[in-house]
């Protein structure tokens, strides 16, 4: 699926070949300041490689049009991405970006069960925590119904939502429905627990010990 050949970039990241599986659960784990989001965010295209390149199904993602791609690989990011409005208009504004139909607000409240929020659809943005955000935006990325998710150590800084359960809840989506999933974290635990394949970076690189 996603290939790295002799890929640096500035002095952060340094991989010369690696290669991650469709349908895997994969952790990328490593000390602060390791280049671990760096590596996920080049996986995003959210920034090109100083040097080398990194191809998706044997094609060069540079050279594949970024919101075409996003679509196909979108990322939870650390901290919640919300829009004005409504839960309803958070849950749906996803499935726009991706030109998919929306969905019934029986599916929509499923989403949120699935990721215990027992809120009303109608709820304002305004009015929920930080946890209760990130909850919306973890049910919003499932509905979307991709292929592959990207996880960026997506509990970081957060009130009243854990690690442990945002990784869990998309892994067990994941294993139900023949996804891929490449997480970020720091936490050995959790690599361990939820982890079809564990990528150890040490200074830029891959630990091979």
């Amino acid at each position: 699926m996603f290939q790295f050949h002799d890929v640096t970039f500035k002095d952060i990241i340094k991989i010369d070949e690696l290669q991650i599986n469709h349908n895997e659960v994969t952790c990328i784990i490593g000390p602060s300041g390791s280049g671990k989001s760096t590596m996920l965010k080049l996986i995003d295209k959210l920034i090109s490689p100083s040097s080398g390149y990194i191809t998706y199904n044997g094609k060069d993602i540079a050279n594949i049009d970024p919101v075409s791609y996003r679509r196909r690989v979108p990322m939870l990011a650390q901290n919640p991405l919300t829009f004005k409005g409504s839960i309803r208009d958070n849950l749906l504004i996803g499935r726009k970006f991706q030109d998919k139909d929306p969905v019934s607000d029986e599916i929509l409240n499923k989403a949120l069960a699935s990721v215990k929020l027992d809120k009303s659809l109608s709820t304002d943005m305004e009015n929920l925590s930080g946890g209760e955000c990130q909850r919306v935006s973890i049910a919003r990325l499932m509905l979307l119904d991709s292929q592959i998710y990207l996880l960026d150590e997506p509990s970081s800084a957060l009130d009243d939502i854990t690690e442990d359960f945002v990784i869990g809840t998309m892994v067990d989506m994941a294993k139900r429905e023949d996804k891929t999933i490449i997480y970020v974290t720091h936490s050995s635990e959790i690599s361990k627990k939820y982890s079809d394949r564990i990528i150890k970076i040490v200074d830029g690189e891959i630990s091979h010990e």
